[in-house]
């Protein structure tokens, strides 16, 4: 029960139906307020405590100063979390070795509950082994469910064991997408209240429910797990960044476009740790699907949250969705009763502003390996020809990049691109030529765009205008459809265009995030042969939302992140040096040359599709039944009681180690002397770069460790697939092949020095982190800016500390990463303003010391702390232990030791 200091709570009748509500309009200061931080006000006067969350609480969100650094720590309690497989396996593994923790300590195992609605869905498990066939579909899900029984095993366990836990079975669509058209409230109805629906997800692409003014972000999986138990969010109020949209998107350019732009914006601007919304007449223009693909990217610019107001457009895609109407007629009175309705006029006070006229966005794309390196799609083929010296030998040209040799000795470039011509053949003894720039995989992924009817049609009537012109894909290119809810392939078959997609190549493979995420599947072998054995730079073009290097395909170097219509465009051309604005695609059957501009849809097209192809109907067909799953899923068999039955021959699910020995009282933090270096690492390290989610490598710690544990190769399966087993992951952490660990130059991939041995030859990092810890010494990270970008993947922090890291310094961090290190009791530190490692002069085969740690004993936290290293290097680390919240976690050794203490002791 709320405290209610404020007199705020209030009745709001809506049909035959009262609810319990806590007015905004009770807390002065809170009309100015923007959207988002009236969200988290409600959620404060609905828990206040007195204790945790109290009246100053409160008073501090209604007095907000726009102008101010965060500084205001308060407590944010989701309504309910969300999470996919991936990273939801972990979690539950974590959930049921708690609940054996609970039972050692003495405590009763029923308290490890959700306590807050919990839902899973599982689509990132999907991979696109089979392609370009109408049998593709059925075939990724049986090589699915083969790799991953043990998995789904445990997850249905998971659903019977724990109260408030729902699993969306395989073969449904994607989290985020899934969220937005079912399970996505807007307003939540829970115990006779009613109140605005918020969530913490296990994957940072959370934020695309922000399209339906729902307030949301990634987090990792450990704090998703203490929210699970009722542990509350800590936060600082943040700034709020207002990005005011007018005017309305030209003919000829998609969401997509508008996406990259705005990433670049964001990035550039900077709003790491800021809440974005958007405000302003352009917004009541923007299509809820285009609101949501805005809000998906968000962790790609760098904001915790992108979220849109309430309005008519919400109203209306709750209605298309299959919402009942008890439910949307809440969300209208609530909104407008709670002032949490847009007035496409108003000017909230906001800490700062950016504006996009939303006529100036032209035809862009991504890459090679950063969501905001946005490039013209007119500027693409030049890019592509500069960029591509970045991943090949540039024998042969000249600085200017003229060719600097006779024609006649074989150029390794051609109008002054690096050049490599390499003759294929194919399985039918048919031969082709593929060169650097060839795209060898074209794939229609991720929920950032399949969820958008609008850019899903568009790809389809390119496809249909192609073949009617007598096109197709090159043969080369893997070409791939994996929508994120089965309602794109009804629309598609209602509107005709699902056999035209077929033509080219992009055939159903899965209902998943498949590409995007790691899971493309192999290259056909005659292709992913010429690639490696001539060094090809060779490269994708997808609809994801991610390019980083490595990700995509580990024979894949250059990344593009492109609209689906053009992912069917570039398909089509068969390589990045060909310039789609300009040059044909190909020759229809007159032999005459057809161009981007003989097959691109109208607007009207589109909207002429999508007005008479999708329904209501649709959407409650794909969901009526969405927990139940297919007759495969029901007749998994599973373990029962609450606690579960560890198979010690699994090598998807083990029981972790972080609770073994622990006690009731944490020991006091001590110190760290004697540090040495297990990676120095430059700028935009990301989180697939710490815990890669793709491919295992058979001569690696962790293909060697699936081998001696009689897994064949082909059942490897991916690093993501096994993240409820830490043995591999382990092995996996800074295992990405395009990791470049500066301390062991010249080498790619997960190398480090071992300095326990003598001249500190290069090793794995696994094997050289064994010998650490064998020797008892602990181990640092050092890293550039923007340290633990992209995914929300708890694993890069859990394979840190397991492998023996007790310190961080990087010169700025990601915010979901810097809190999961908190959260697995490393101390995440940076290097003074303006100086980084080499300013330093630091090479990484220094010992370590840090003194000043101590302080946190005392109940505070130190500003910063004291590096010395055995060389005499000295400075001052700033500590970034930001809340109180935080430090009561480092000072548990972790938020679940944390959170185990507290359930035992209530």
């Amino acid at each position: 029960m709320s405290a209610n200091s404020f007199d705020a709570r209030s009745t709001l009748r809506v049909g035959d139906e009262s609810y319990e509500i806590f007015k905004l309009d009770k807390v002065e200061g809170s009309a100015r307020l923007p959207y988002s931080l009236k969200v988290l006000l409600e959620n404060l006067l609905r828990t206040e405590d007195g204790a945790n969350i109290t009246a100053d609480h409160i008073r501090a969100i209604g007095g907000w100063d726009s102008q101010a650094q965060p500084s205001q720590e308060i407590q944010f309690t989701p309504a309910r979390v969300i999470m996919q497989d991936f990273t939801g396996v972990p979690c539950v593994v974590d959930l049921a070795t708690m609940r054996e923790a609970v039972k050692e300590l003495g405590g009763d195992p029923a308290k490890i509950n959700p306590l807050a609605p919990a839902e899973l869905v599982i689509d990132h498990s999907v991979i696109a082994d089979k392609f370009g066939t109408k049998e593709a579909f059925g075939q990724n899900v049986e090589l699915e469910y083969g790799r991953n029984k043990e998995r789904y095993q445990f997850l249905r366990w998971g659903q019977t064991a724990f109260d408030e836990f729902k699993v969306v079975p395989p073969g449904t669509g994607i989290v985020h997408q899934v969220n937005i058209e079912h399970l996505a409230r807007t307003v939540m109805v829970r115990n006779g209240q009613a109140y605005p629906d918020t969530l913490v997800g296990t994957d940072s692409h959370t934020t695309m429910v922000n399209g339906l003014g729902v307030l949301g972000w990634g987090v990792g999986g450990i704090e998703a797990e203490a929210a699970m138990l009722g542990q509350p969010v800590s936060m600082l109020i943040p700034r709020v960044v207002g990005f005011k949209l007018t005017g309305e998107l030209p003919a000829g350019t998609t969401a997509t476009d508008l996406v990259l732009t705005i990433t670049e914006m964001l990035r550039k601007h900077g709003v790491v740790g800021k809440f974005v919304e958007f405000y302003g007449q352009g917004v009541a223009a923007t299509s809820l699907a285009n609101r949501a693909t805005i809000g998906n990217m968000s962790p790609e610019f760098g904001s915790t949250a992108a979220i849109f107001p309430i309005d008519d457009e919400t109203l209306k895609y709750l209605r298309l969705t299959g919402r009942d109407e008890q439910q949307v007629a809440l969300v209208e009175a609530y909104a407008k009763e709670q002032g949490l309705w847009l007035d496409p006029a108003a000017e909230p006070d906001f800490s700062e502003k950016l504006e996009l006229d939303l006529a100036t966005v032209v035809p862009s794309i991504a890459g090679p390996k950063r969501p905001q390196d946005r490039i013209v799609l007119a500027n693409a083929a030049q890019q592509f020809a500069s960029d591509v010296r970045n991943y090949v030998s540039d024998t042969g040209v000249d600085e200017a990049g003229k060719e600097s040799f006779p024609a006649s000795d074989a150029p390794a470039v051609s109008n002054g691109v690096p050049s490599n011509p390499t003759t294929v053949t194919a399985p039918d003894g048919s031969t082709y030529e593929i060169d650097h720039g060839a795209v060898t995989v074209a794939a229609i992924t991720s929920c950032t765009n399949t969820s958008n009817p609008y850019v899903m049609v568009a790809a389809a009537l390119v496809a249909k205008k192609a073949v009617e012109k007598g096109l197709t894909r090159k043969p080369w290119v893997k070409t791939t459809l994996a929508p994120g809810s089965k309602v794109v392939t009804d629309y598609f078959d209602k509107a005709g265009l699902t056999p035209y997609l077929d033509k080219v190549g992009f055939n159903l493979v899965g209902y998943g995030c498949t590409t995007c995420i790691g899971n493309s599947g192999p290259l056909p072998e005659e292709v992913s042969k010429a690639v490696n054995d001539n060094d090809l730079a060779v490269t994708s073009v997808l609809s994801g939302n991610r390019n980083f290097e490595g990700r995509i395909n580990p024979d894949v170097k250059m990344n593009y992140l492109a609209s689906p219509p053009l992912v069917v465009a570039y398909a089509i051309a068969g390589s990045m040096k060909v310039d789609i604005t300009k040059d044909a695609l190909g020759t229809d059957q007159d032999g005459k040359p057809v161009y981007l501009a003989d097959i691109w849809p109208t607007e009207a097209e589109v909207n002429d599709v999508v007005a008479n192809a999708i329904g209501e109907d649709m959407f409650n067909k794909s969901y009526q039944d969405v927990f139940a799953g297919d007759a495969q899923w029901q007749a998994l068999p599973i373990p029962t009681g609450n606690t579960f039955e560890w198979d010690a021959e699994s090598t998807y699910v083990r029981k972790p180690p972080y609770f073994e020995g622990m006690a009731m009282d944490p020991a006091p933090v001590e110190d760290i002397t004697g540090a040495r270096v297990l990676a120095k690492l430059g700028d935009s390290v990301t989180t697939d770069h710490i815990s890669p989610a793709g491919a295992i490598k058979a001569d690696t710690p962790a293909g060697k460790y699936l081998t001696e544990h009689g897994i064949e190769r082909r059942d490897f399966n991916s690093y993501g697939s096994r993240r409820g087993n830490h043995e591999v992951m382990i092995r996996g952490t800074f295992a990405n092949i395009r990791l470049r660990n500066q301390i062991a130059p010249g080498t790619e991939g997960g190398y480090t020095r071992d300095f326990t041995q003598d001249g500190g030859p290069v090793s794995f990092i696994y094997d050289a982190s064994q010998n650490y810890q064998a020797a008892g010494t602990p181990l640092a990270i050092l890293a550039g800016k923007e340290y633990g970008s992209g995914s929300s993947r708890d694993w890069a922090a859990k394979g840190t500390a397991l492998l023996g890291v007790k310190a961080v310094i990087a010169e700025s961090y990601e915010r979901i990463h810097r809190s999961n290190l908190i959260g697995m009791g490393v101390l995440p530190l940076q290097f003074p303003e303006g100086q980084n490692a080499e300013t330093l002069g630091l090479t990484g085969e220094e010992a370590f010391s840090f003194t000043g740690v101590t302080e946190l004993n005392n109940g505070t936290t130190p500003r910063t702390v004291k590096v010395t290293t055995d060389t005499g290097v000295e400075f001052d680390a700033v500590v970034r232990i930001d809340t109180p919240g935080e430090a009561d976690y480092y000072r548990n050794g972790g938020i679940l030791q944390y959170v185990l203490r507290s359930l035992i002791r209530s």
